[in-house]
């Protein structure tokens, strides 16, 4: 199990002494982190270190990852499947998701087992024919994951670390892997705040020994990351908590969470964190753009239009898929959806909406066809 390695790692690192017979380390049971890749190949460069995947439904291991150092991506993959296993990336009605996609992991072959003993809702749930193979049956795993380009899987977390924030559906445990290939971030974890009158908020926690910048975090996030999965809070930890069998414990971390939002000491989005900024000296909009903008805002938020400013960030506000539908429409479709996704902040939009004007008036006038 990987916090055992860690704790194995440990003593080496303080009592550092020669393991000669040692060829090979098998880890399984949890998600094993890139920093702890990079401390063994630190300390045991010519020991391989295999990350093993499987639940107990499919006899145990199912995918394996053979290691000889820190793959360039960062990134630890399960591997691909062993022999006389078949592994699927589904969506929510079992249809094959595109490479890089996120879904759920469907384990097919020999090594799924017949059910739940003296349990047969449950296995009818879990435990489902495979369409491809008349006779054989898929396992539901309730892990989610994506498949690599390399063609190996790469492990995302469990069911319940999907959630839906500002209309759309998250897996926590891709922000957690982006978050662990910062150098410096030895572990993360994305937790999900829901105060009273006041929109789910992501609030991400990070562990190592040296405290990183919100805005270096940030950065680094939102260069492979969509806006509305960039927490808009970070707090760090020297180390994070566990539970008695040394997984992370995110019900504390939530209950965190929860007690500083409640506190006043988490930013979270939605108009309540709105009305505080605009207090701290809000920049108002400027331009013809930027106010009738922010007026499309104003009714598709329920926000008051005064105390929405130039330099805010729609999602940030509370901002909503159907939301953006609604800005959308009442920009009479000058700008998309899509567009608000990618220019969240309000005076980037009104810019983006500019150049588009400046070009149309540019384009030469269409003549008119001859009779």
């Amino acid at each position: 199990v990987p916090s055992y390695l860690d704790a194995v790692l440990t003593l080496l690192e303080r009592r550092p002494r020669e393991l000669p017979a040692l060829r090979c380390v098998s880890v399984t049971g949890e998600a094993l982190k890139p920093d702890l890749v990079r401390r063994w190949f630190a300390a045991r460069p010519g020991v391989t270190l295999v990350n093993a995947y499987g639940l107990t439904e499919t006899c145990d291991d199912t995918h394996h990852a053979v290691l000889e150092r820190l793959p360039d991506s960062g990134r630890v993959p399960l591997g691909r499947p062993v022999q006389n296993v078949r592994a699927h990336i589904v969506d929510e009605h079992l249809s094959p998701v595109p490479l890089g996609a996120p879904g759920e992991i469907v384990v097919g072959g020999v090594c799924v087992g017949r059910g739940y003993v003296g349990d047969p809702e449950r296995t009818r749930a879990s435990f489902l024919p495979d369409p491809h193979h008349p006779g054989e049956r898929l396992y539901r795993s309730g892990d989610f994951g994506r498949w690599l380009p390399d063609g190996t899987m790469e492990f995302l977390g469990r069911r319940d670390s999907q959630v839906k924030i500002r209309g759309f559906r998250i897996e926590t445990g891709e922000i957690e892997n982006t978050l662990l290939r910062i150098p410096g971030v030895h572990d993360a974890a994305v937790v999900v705040t829901r105060a009273p009158g006041r929109p789910a908020a992501l609030v991400a926690f990070c562990a190592g020994p040296h405290p990183l910048a919100d805005s270096l975090l940030h950065e680094r996030l939102a260069a492979s990351l969509p806006p509305y999965m960039v927490p808009p809070s970070f707090r760090w930890r020297r180390h994070l908590p566990l539970t008695a069998n040394g997984k992370t414990d995110r019900n504390a971390l939530r209950a965190e969470a929860a007690a500083d939002t409640a506190a006043g000491n988490t930013p979270v989005g939605g108009a309540a964190a709105g009305h505080a900024a605009a207090e701290d000296g809000r920049r108002p909009p400027r331009t013809p753009t930027e106010l009738r903008i922010a007026a499309a805002w104003s009714t598709a938020l329920g926000v008051p239009r005064d105390g929405i400013g130039r330099h805010d960030d729609f999602f940030d506000r509370g901002g909503t898929s159907l939301a953006a539908v609604k800005v959308a429409i009442a920009l009479d479709r000058a700008i998309s959806p899509k567009d608000l996704t990618r220019c969240p902040v309000l005076a980037d939009l009104a810019a983006l909406l500019d150049l588009r004007r400046a070009e149309a008036g540019s384009r030469p006038a269409e003549r008119p066809a001859h009779a």
